[in-house]
């Protein structure tokens, strides 16, 4: 398994130049290292935020499982969609609502055919709200299908 969480940089994590907003790191509650946020006052509504996560060495014709932590913190924050490179048109999940401040649990397969992916998108779209945030930690990737909760 590849541990691609911020506070340890071993992942190659890109921001994308060509989007509205960066994302930020932002201090964890406990002081254990940090996370990746966008504030909700961040840009103007339907702006684009970009994180990219450059994933090299995965074998062609096997399963992984993407697992993160996510927030979405605070009203009409926006949304928060994860792209595959190799599928570029839609999302591979999406999330809108956060029930309340806590930190949920985002699982993607990904299946490698004869294309491998090279990267995953994690991308936040500003909303109405002026309060709150998004944010995102806790990537790893392990090989083999998603478990069970």
């Amino acid at each position: 398994s590849v541990d691609c969480s911020f506070s340890r940089g071993v992942c190659d994590w890109k921001q994308e130049i060509d989007d509205d907003f960066d994302w930020n790191p932002a201090d964890r509650d406990r002081g254990d290292g940090y996370y990746m946020a966008v504030p909700a006052f961040v840009g103007h509504k339907e702006d684009m935020g970009r994180l990219k996560l450059l994933l090299t060495d995965l074998k062609p014709k096997s399963s992984y499982c993407l697992i993160f932590s996510y927030r979405l913190a605070g009203e009409k924050v926006g949304k928060l969609r994860v792209f595959l490179a190799n599928k570029k048109t839609a999302p591979v999940w999406e999330q809108n609502t956060g029930k309340d401040e806590r930190w949920r649990t985002g699982k993607i397969e990904i299946f490698q055919g004869a294309e491998t992916t090279n990267s995953v998108t994690f991308e936040s779209e500003r909303g109405k709200g002026k309060t709150g945030e998004m944010g995102v930690d806790n990537v790893i990737l392990i090989s083999g299908l998603c478990p069970e909760d």
